[in-house]
């Protein structure tokens, strides 16, 4: 992946903003000549994202998600287009990774987000009747008309697992409208970046798999600027036992996405449940582990975090091999042992 790095003007000051959208925190830090235009456009990106909430939301009664999923079982539904690009970014995914990736998950998604408020597993009955409801085939979009069928009645789509990342690129395209060149929108464990900050050759990220401080829902760390050390290994080694519980990256113009079970988990009869969802087999995944992934933008690292989960380090790594520039790295925690498989291209590392 080959990383147009921008130095930001050394007059530009920091600003950081945040506030609470889709349920988790969005927090933007952008460099700009004053307050006022930080302000300005750090506004008008919190805007665009509550709009993405309205139309994305699958909590919220009104939203225009919950209106499509109310006609499944009838005919085509014209949408908007925000809600087109991401189905039909979504369904390009589902393709790709064979229904690893998959949002008529929804059915499946509810019973187990009211198995982990209870702390009990499924009624078998229940799942194996929501499972009958998913399957992405019978999702069909036409842009021609732009619009999107819901083919069976009572199917429910879900967008946790791409909507977060579509809304930090949209946001940066606000920032950017706004002049702002060097941005970074993080959106719990999703972060888009623009151009370097001021007198820096990227953004530093920092990774800390399983760790629900660093990673998972709050997501990679930003550090200020200063000296990296990097701890990435070369593509594609593993490495057992790992003393270095954090990865360093240096990004611009791109994004990082990590998925995992460290804030989001329910342990039942002994057995870890991630929130993460099969949606062939309708089971949560089990055990402890963490996927990060670097692309060009957030909706792709967003979507693949989530079907390289699901998908495990052998099949996921096929995936990521024919996505263009992409990086991925595996953790698996079994007691007394943490195996890290890392392949990130050498210009996504933090050794630049």
């Amino acid at each position: 992946m080959a990383l147009a790095c921008v130095i930001g003007e050394a007059r530009a000051a920091r600003f950081e903003f945040s506030q609470t959208h889709m349920g988790t925190l969005f927090r933007i830090v952008l460099y700009a000549p004053d307050a006022e235009t930080a302000r300005s456009a750090s506004s008008a990106a919190f805007r665009r994202i509550a709009e993405l909430d309205d139309i994305m939301s699958d909590y919220k009664p009104t939203s225009e998600l919950i209106e499509l999923c109310a006609r499944a079982g009838g005919p085509p539904v014209a949408v908007s287009e925000d809600l087109f690009r991401v189905l039909a970014a979504a369904q390009d995914l589902a393709e790709r990774s064979d229904g690893a990736f998959d949002v008529t998950v929804g059915p499946v998604v509810r019973l187990w987000r009211r198995a982990r408020r209870r702390h009990e597993l499924p009624d078998s009955e229940r799942l194996a009747k929501a499972r009958d409801l998913v399957g992405y085939q019978n999702l069909r979009l036409d842009p021609t008309a732009r619009t999107a069928q819901l083919t069976q009645e009572g199917m429910q789509l879900d967008l946790g697992g791409i909507g977060k990342g579509y809304a930090a690129d949209a946001a940066l395209a606000v920032l950017k409208r706004h002049g702002i060149q060097s941005a970074l929108v993080a959106a719990g464990g999703d972060i888009a970046v623009s151009s370097a900050p001021p007198g820096q050759p990227g953004w530093r990220i920092a990774i800390a798999p399983l760790e629900p401080h660093l990673g998972a829902e709050r997501g990679p760390e930003i550090q200020n600027p200063g000296p990296l050390s990097a701890t990435s290994q070369g593509a594609g080694s593993e490495i057992e036992n790992r003393k270095s519980g954090i990865e360093n990256l240096l990004l611009c113009n791109a994004a990082v996405s990590t998925s995992g079970d460290a804030a989001q988990h329910v342990e039942i009869a002994g057995i870890r449940y991630s929130h993460i969802i099969d949606p062939k087999t309708g089971l949560a995944l089990t055990g402890r582990s963490s996927v990060t992934v670097v692309t060009r933008n957030c909706t792709a690292s967003d979507g693949l975090a989530t079907a390289v989960s699901v998908l495990g380090p052998e099949r996921g790594l096929e995936l990521i091999r024919t996505t263009p520039g992409a990086g991925v790295l595996f953790v698996k925690e079994v007691p007394g042992i943490r195996s890290w498989r890392l392949n990130f291209p050498p210009a996504l590392r933090g050794d630049l």
